[in-house]
């Protein structure tokens, strides 16, 4: 198994990056989430990465946090989520948007990722509802992400996308404002404040 890989960001997709580690291009897919966090090409470049074995191929995955990889193996250790799908899962939404949505049993969250059924979408919350409630007790996190402030993020993050702005870009920044202005923002300071 290779747990992560160290080097030279060759090249930089989307989809997938090239990390030249001693010599060798590694091909690696990657979600959003991760493209979002990359360098510039050239730059030294770290990321977690899962083995896929299957009979006609080798895939690697790449995660530049632990902790998406860890919500990754989580996803496609569900029956009917695959590798593939559950890089899509994390390109859609990003990795605290999946946990609260499976922890707090809101199927229609899930089911809005492209390829997710309801069948599928209840599968992933029965199976992993318990799991992360446990693993968000073992590392407490500070939630930026309040109940009040929650719905002020949806509409500004939805309102920035529309916009043009790529998701990723426009969660990372409203996170920052929320975290610096608190909870008792309006969604168009929010909005506003994520242009400048």
């Amino acid at each position: 198994m290779i747990a992560y890989l160290d080097g030279k960001l060759a090249y930089k997709d989307p989809a997938y990056v090239i990390i030249d580690a001693g010599g060798v291009g590694y091909e690696i897919k990657i979600s959003l989430q991760t493209f979002a966090a990359l360098p510039n090409p050239n730059e030294r470049c770290k990321l977690f990465t899962y083995l896929n074995i299957r009979e006609d191929a080798h895939v690697l995955f790449g995660f530049s946090e632990l902790e998406e990889k860890i919500l990754f193996l989580d996803l496609v250790s569900v029956s009917g989520v695959g590798p593939s799908t559950a890089l899509v899962m994390l390109s859609s939404l990003s990795s605290s948007e999946i946990k609260n949505a499976i922890v707090t049993e809101d199927v229609r969250v899930v089911q809005s990722i492209k390829g997710i059924g309801t069948k599928t979408a209840q599968r992933v919350i029965v199976d992993l509802k318990d799991k992360i409630k446990k693993e968000n007790l073992l590392s407490p996190q500070p939630n930026v992400l309040m109940a009040s402030s929650s719905k002020v993020r949806s509409e500004a993050l939805s309102a920035l996308v529309t916009l043009g702005i790529p998701k990723p870009i426009a969660e990372k920044s409203i996170d920052t404002i929320l975290k610096r202005e608190g909870d008792s923002i309006t969604v168009e300071q929010l909005i506003r404040l994520a242009l400048r």
